[in-house]
């Protein structure tokens, strides 16, 4: 077998192919060797189909056995033999006949993940957002956890105030006439929530329990229901029932409910918790615009494989965030298709930036060894609160392994950049105030 290579472009490469006459007609033998156990011709026994008979009948059966054979022998030898990094299947370009004794050509073009030699990665500079702990994110954090634990009761009040939970009747009216859809009984209404047409709740407000009530309002004129829509209504409304939250008390008790031992102890893991958040948002924040950087002084073009494949590792992620919390894709109105065409340029950059961190890893020399690997085992099995071994065996696959190998030369490619780069500290306000006007 006969191939020559072809660099068609940084991320296509051409093989042309040329297999010899007698092993084209080895494959002829057998395609018409397994053709004649199944052949059927009148007059003839199944498995009895003379050979002429058989090329006469079955001559283009025998030639897509033939040529899907040799394509296949010959393309996945080459790939291998020439140590081609193909990241998509082959597109057969061009195709010779198949005829007995004579030499079988064609031509394919596949799709190779491109080796970038990267410039201007030393002494970046970047802008890193300041750490400012924000005032009071610990009473925050405990009227947070507070109201999770909260429990609705009757109140003893008779006279409705904002943030109540209060159950009513209504039945609404335009120009004195009910229209569907607006009535209710026993419906729940947080007050000050922003839930109901604006300016409702704000009228329960004051009312007491057994009262009725006619409260007008206008529907906004982006409302729904277009027949509604900037048309003012009157909803006679009935408060049967008020409701407050009942928030825990802060004690010891609170805090061993959540793991510490004093309620000092559990400020001090919120306060810890907090600031290892907001240092870990900043860090990638940080990263996100060294990856910027980086593919601005070095665009690439990228295999269209790849980012498919970006894509549906981005879209199985998502999928499974939702399933954890009970939902689907469906649910928000998207699918497939939509997906694809709303974050294709996210992926896109993504394989640029996986492609310039691993020719920076390259140039750099950076391995990765065993102990490499050990460490990150351990520290997934941390984040993770999973055990060692359960997360040793995931990663025992080829696959899985090979993946994360790559993730921890990326990671180490990265700490290289970040020591040589100069990087500056700056307010929030001003690196807020500096990407607002650069989308601009």
């Amino acid at each position: 077998m006969d191939v020559q290579i072809e660099e068609v472009s940084s991320i296509r490469r051409k093989l042309s192919f040329s297999i010899p006459a007698d092993q084209v007609d080895a494959e002829i033998g057998k395609a018409y060797k397994k053709i004649a156990k199944t052949a059927k011709v009148k007059g003839f026994r199944k498995g009895k189909v003379p050979q002429n008979l058989l090329e006469q009948y079955y001559g283009s059966e025998m030639r897509e056995q033939v040529v899907g054979r040799l394509v296949n022998d010959s393309y996945f030898k080459a790939l291998t033999e020439h140590e081609i990094p193909a990241v998509s299947n082959p597109q057969i370009v061009d195709s010779g006949t198949i005829e007995k004794g004579q030499a079988y050509t064609y031509a394919a073009e596949v799709e190779v993940r491109p080796e970038v030699e990267v410039r201007d990665y030393s002494g970046l500079k970047l802008q890193k957002e300041k750490f400012v702990a924000e005032e009071g994110i610990v009473d925050k954090r405990l009227e947070e956890m507070q109201a999770a634990r909260s429990e609705l009761a009757v109140s003893k009040r008779k006279t409705a105030k904002d943030g109540d939970f209060t159950t009513i009747d209504f039945e609404g009216f335009v120009d004195g006439v009910a229209f569907a859809g607006g009535k209710a009984e026993n419906h729940q209404l947080e007050l000050g929530s922003g839930t109901f047409i604006p300016g409702f709740e704000e009228q329960i407000v004051g009312m007491k329990v057994d009262q009725e009530k006619d409260v007008e309002v206008t529907f906004p004129e982006e409302y729904g229901n277009e027949d509604l829509a900037g048309k003012p209504a009157v909803f006679k409304v009935v408060l049967k029932e008020i409701k407050e939250k009942k928030l825990p008390k802060l004690d010891a008790d609170f805090a061993k409910e959540h793991g510490a031992e004093s309620m000092a102890d559990l400020k001090k893991q919120l306060e810890e918790a907090y600031v290892a958040s907001e240092q870990s948002r900043i860090d990638n924040d940080l990263r996100e615009r060294m990856m910027n950087e980086l593919i601005e002084k070095n665009p690439c073009e990228v295999p269209a494989g790849m980012v498919d494949s970006q894509l549906e590792y981005m879209l199985g992620n998502i999928r499974a965030r939702m399933q954890q919390q009970g939902m689907t894709m469906e649910m928000l109105g998207m699918n497939e298709e939509s997906f694809a065409a709303m974050y294709r340029e996210t992926a896109v950059k993504q394989v640029q930036g996986s492609l310039i961190l691993e020719g920076i890893a390259r140039q750099e020399e950076i391995e990765v060894g065993d102990a490499d690997f050990d460490e990150k085992l351990e520290k997934i099995a941390e984040m993770s609160q999973a055990p060692l071994e359960t997360v040793k065996k995931y990663y025992m696959g080829d696959e899985a392994k090979s993946g994360l190998m790559a993730q921890v030369k990326e990671e180490k490619a990265i700490e290289v950049i970040m020591a040589k780069a100069k990087i500056k500290e700056v307010p929030k306000e001003k690196l807020e105030e500096q990407d607002k006007k650069e989308k601009e």
